[in-house]
């Protein structure tokens, strides 16, 4: 490692542990929870590699996590951050195979909105040479949970809704239910964004704040009969879409976009309707999915992202060294994911 900088620029956290708050994930002043830093380049350790960032991606996850409300606690002074792209530069004992690759990782022993970071070798995937930064930066939480979740969704019939539809998450799992046959129903905010949700696959796309969205759901409900609700706002209108839904219907939160705590008002439903809710945690997913299964998955998000099926849509830049003072306004650009450079 002697050709590598001594210290390195990153955007560290300034608390530690849980918040024991649920405000979501909105950002109004990130020096709160943010601030800039010089550190050590951390040197990798056995079957760790070293990673010199090319991209990382803002999630909403890296949002609740930030600000204590995520399912692992904060680290005060490590650098904030779970996903990115970039080359190894260094490897330990076991995972020399990596050296030199392009890579798409998950940060498990640092950040990755730094400039370098460690993290486990098992937690990296090689890149093919016509997947953009962009989409190597976006490779793994977002395409391998759709992937996951609309799995589940086929489990259970044709149709199922989504919530949230114009995030990057619900436009992948737009597409992919499509490829495979599916129905998904799309709950967006904004009128202006049905006609491109058609396009991506949805068979029906609601807007949240029509005075008559329950009305036309109940009776796409009817007719549809969607048994899965991928849910990222969790709400209290998630609950009235839920309750909707027919006969042993899943309702499965995998996001808080919403700070407002829904009141669950039909809890006959789950005993007489067979009606049931649940978690997705991509996390929890990797843990107690076989390496051969992970291993298909990562295969077919590579080849839809290299043939052109699935494409990251970035709405900002933002660079590493503007985190803290850009990231709020970055953050009001809803129509792609934020990318941060070194």
């Amino acid at each position: 490692m002697s050709d590598l900088p001594a210290t390195m620029f990153a955007v560290v956290q300034t608390q530690d542990g849980f918040s024991g708050k649920a405000t979501g994930p909105a950002i109004e002043d990130a020096s709160e929870w943010l601030a800039e830093a010089e550190l050590p380049v951390p040197q990798p350790g056995p079957g760790q590699v070293l990673i010199r960032l090319r991209m990382a991606s803002v999630n909403p996850s890296d949002l609740h996590f930030i600000k204590g409300e995520y399912g692992q606690p904060r680290v005060k002074g490590a650098p904030a951050g779970f996903e990115g792209c970039g080359d190894v530069v260094a490897t330990g004992a076991g995972a020399e195979a990596l050296q030199g690759q392009r890579v798409a990782f998950v940060a498990a022993g640092s950040g990755a909105w730094a400039e370098y970071v460690v993290t486990q070798a098992q937690m990296c995937i090689p890149l093919r040479p016509e997947i953009s930064d962009e989409d190597g930066a976006a490779q793994i939480v977002n395409p391998m949970t759709a992937m996951a979740m609309v799995d589940i969704a086929r489990s259970e019939g044709d149709a199922f809704v989504i919530s949230a539809a114009t995030s990057q998450l619900g436009k992948l799992m737009c597409s992919l239910g499509r490829d495979l046959g599916l129905k998904p129903i799309a709950l967006v905010r904004r009128a202006e964004a049905v006609d491109s949700l058609k396009k991506l696959g949805a068979e029906e796309v609601l807007v949240t704040t029509d005075p008559d969205l329950l009305k036309k759901f109940a009776a796409i409900s009817k007719e549809l009969k969607p048994r899965v609700f991928l849910d990222a706002v969790s709400d209290q209108l998630s609950e009235q879409i839920f309750v909707a839904m027919p006969n042993k219907a899943r309702w499965v939160s995998y996001g808080k976009l919403s700070a407002e705590p829904p009141k669950l008002t039909q809890m006959g439903q789950l005993i007489f309707m067979g009606k049931r809710i649940e978690g997705f945690w991509l996390t929890q997913w990797m843990m107690s999915t076989p390496t051969e299964d992970q291993m298909r998955v990562v295969q077919e998000v590579q080849a839809r992202f290299a043939d052109g099926r699935w494409k990251t849509d970035v709405s900002a830049r933002l660079p590493l060294r503007d985190v803290v003072s850009g990231l709020p306004d970055a953050l009001k650009k809803t129509d792609g994911k934020v990318m941060i450079t070194p």
